[in-house]
């Protein structure tokens, strides 16, 4: 049986979200990725620009836990009990189940591609899920960047680093991921060398088969 579920994780600047959007065309799946923050926002009763600006600030984790649990003095309507805020690992630790709870109601409806979010280590347990890591050099990144944005290389660069740090922080806070490495995913693709057709290519050929074959070699 094919996989149902492809999870692509991405540095910034490796064209990780173009690659995403034709795997999805590809095999006839959705692309999901703002969806995880909106439906999120909309089951704790967050707004939605809050609840992104909380996977990207520790900081603002007290503030959104607190709306949160603020609508009910039991529970949230996510089909679990909202655990008491007892101490400062609490708030980290509800976020993390919220945001969990619908990457996993997405995954359980199968044929979609998820996009960030560290779906990749949200689901891996699961066997009909393909894992995919896209990356690339820092310069190649950079440079990309700059064009994309019409920036500076060294704002891109900048950019870049600022993205790099808060995704590795995000992976430490949600997933006690630290250091972060290709064996957390079934494909590493390197986009120095491969272009999005190749990276497509690879994701699809792999997609087809059954996640019971095979290990699957890293690419780049």
């Amino acid at each position: 049986m094919p996989y149902k579920v492809i999870c692509i994780s991405t540095t910034y600047g490796a064209n990780g979200e173009e690659i995403a959007r034709s795997v999805a065309d590809e095999l006839g799946f959705r692309l999901v990725n703002e969806e995880i923050v909106a439906q999120a926002a909309e089951q704790a009763g967050v707004e939605r620009h809050v609840m992104a600006d909380v996977e990207r600030r520790s900081t603002l984790i007290d503030r959104v836990v607190h709306k949160l649990l603020g609508a009910s003095s039991s529970s949230v309507a996510l089909g679990f009990a909202a655990p008491p805020i007892v101490d400062s690992g609490a708030p980290a630790d509800s976020l993390r189940s919220l945001i969990r709870t619908v990457i996993e109601e997405i995954a359980s409806s199968g044929d979609a591609v998820i996009l960030a979010h560290a779906a990749s280590h949200a689901l891996a347990d699961r066997a009909d899920t393909l894992r995919i890591l896209t990356t690339a050099g820092p310069n190649t990144r950079r440079d990309r960047v700059s064009v994309a944005d019409k920036v500076t290389e060294k704002t891109a660069e900048k950019r870049v680093a600022d993205s790099d740090a808060s995704r590795a922080d995000y992976l430490k806070r949600f997933y006690e991921v630290s250091p972060e490495l290709p064996t957390h995913y079934d494909i590493v693709l390197n986009t120095d060398r491969l272009s999005i057709e190749q990276s497509v290519d690879i994701i699809i050929r792999a997609a087809s088969k059954d996640p019971e074959s095979a290990p699957i070699a890293e690419a780049g």
